[in-house]
This record gives structure tokens, sequence and C-alpha cells, in this order.
């Protein structure tokens, strides 16, 4: 894979560099956000690591313009931040995943995996379909009626395992565990903020409500086809 490390704290930087190449990876370091932007928007990787803690910007504020750019590359958060609320923050604004400082070598490696076997997964030679709606998953598009739509990393993983799962029940824990490989608070109304990102966006090119609440169960995306 081909790696972008934004990371200002030199020993940290070196050491994640050292870890991705001793597994065979291309690496490329930014140290600030304005480089680090920079390369993401002139090269192409495969996954960004980003720490929340930059000289000249935050990392939060990075994450989101990068998706506002349309850089869907999929963004690793590195922090010493451990808090729930901060690692959803992390998630709203479209990385991927998240690991606190200090971290093990092998679980950075693990989660790295994790993220491109979900991608892989979700970037297969298939097409989705539900009503008006079509994911092609070997372009990564997504089409309400005819008219492609932006989806966000995040909210495209979303809509492929609801689809996946098509006129099936799903918990808000399958959704955290098998669209986030992560475990938290689902009372939080994280999952169901993006539902509602997703609602909107069909909204906008079709008259006809796909996902629905279940109530104290979850969600199920209703599909004729």
């Amino acid at each position: 894979m081909n790696v972008l490390v934004i990371e200002d704290d030199p020993s940290v930087r070196a050491l994640v560099k050292a870890v991705l190449e001793k597994n065979e990876h291309t690496v490329d370091v930014a140290e600030t956000a304005a480089n680090g932007e920079k390369h993401a928007s002139e090269d192409s990787y495969d996954i960004i690591i980003l720490d929340l803690g930059l000289p000249d910007g935050d990392g939060f504020d990075l994450c989101k313009s990068m998706r506002d750019n349309q850089i869907t590359t999929p963004v690793l958060i590195l922090s010493a931040e451990q808090e729930t609320d901060v690692k959803i923050k992390c998630l709203r604004v479209g990385a991927d995943d998240y690991i606190t400082k200090p971290f093990d070598t092998e679980e950075l490696m693990a989660r790295i995996e994790a993220i491109s076997r979900r991608s892989t997964e979700s970037n297969g030679d298939r097409i989705l379909e539900c009503g008006e709606l079509k994911v092609n998953m070997l372009e990564r598009t997504f089409h309400v009626n005819g008219t492609k739509v932006d989806l966000t990393n995040n909210e495209y993983n979303l809509l492929v395992y609801l689809l996946k799962k098509k006129n099936k029940i799903v918990t808000q824990e399958e959704i955290a565990e098998n669209v986030w490989d992560i475990h938290f608070d689902t009372q939080t109304n994280y999952i169901n903020v993006y539902i509602s990102y997703l609602r909107k966006k069909i909204r906008n090119h079709s008259e006809n409500e796909y996902i629905d609440t279940v109530r104290k169960k979850g969600f199920i995306i209703r599909c004729e086809n």
C-alpha cells in the first residue's frame, strides 16, 4: 500500500514509517497540516494516518477539509485523546478509524489491514440495487433515480452494509462493529446522524423513503428488488 503519514512528532513519525516499511508499504510523510493536505490532493494513497495535534492546524479540520474537497482516501487518526466523544468527533468529520497513543505496533497494522479489507470488500465488482438506489461497487459510485450522489467514505460504507442486509433489521451494535469495526456506547446519536445524512441525500432525488427506524431494534432498508 501507498501510505501518507501526517505527524509532527519525529519519534512517532519515525516509528510509524519504520513499521509500515517493514511490512513492505511505501510511505510519504508530512509534518504539518498544510503539507499533508498538499500531498493528499496531489498524490494517490491507499490510507492516510493523521495526528490530531499539528503545529499549523487541527487534525479534525484537516480531515473535514479533505472530505469537503472530495479526497476519499481512508483516514486513520492517531491521538493521545481517549475520550469517546473525541473518537466520535473524528468519525463525524470523515475519519475511518481511530487509535490512541501510545499504541501497539501490531494493533496499528491490524487496524490498517481492517481498513484496507473493508475498502476492498466495499469495492468489489458488483452492483447493489434497491428501487431507485444503485451502488456500483467497482467504481464506488451511488445513483438515486439516475442522478449521481456524492457520499463520504462513512456514508458509502454504511449504505453498502444496509444494502447487503436489505429487508433485514440491523442493530446499532451490528453497524458499529461491521461498518467501522469499533465498539462504543450506542446510546450516543452517532449512528443516527449518519442515517440522517443518507436519508437527506436520498430525499433530494426521490420521494420514496427507503431507510426506516425500527423502534428499540435498529434500522432497515426496504427494497422490492
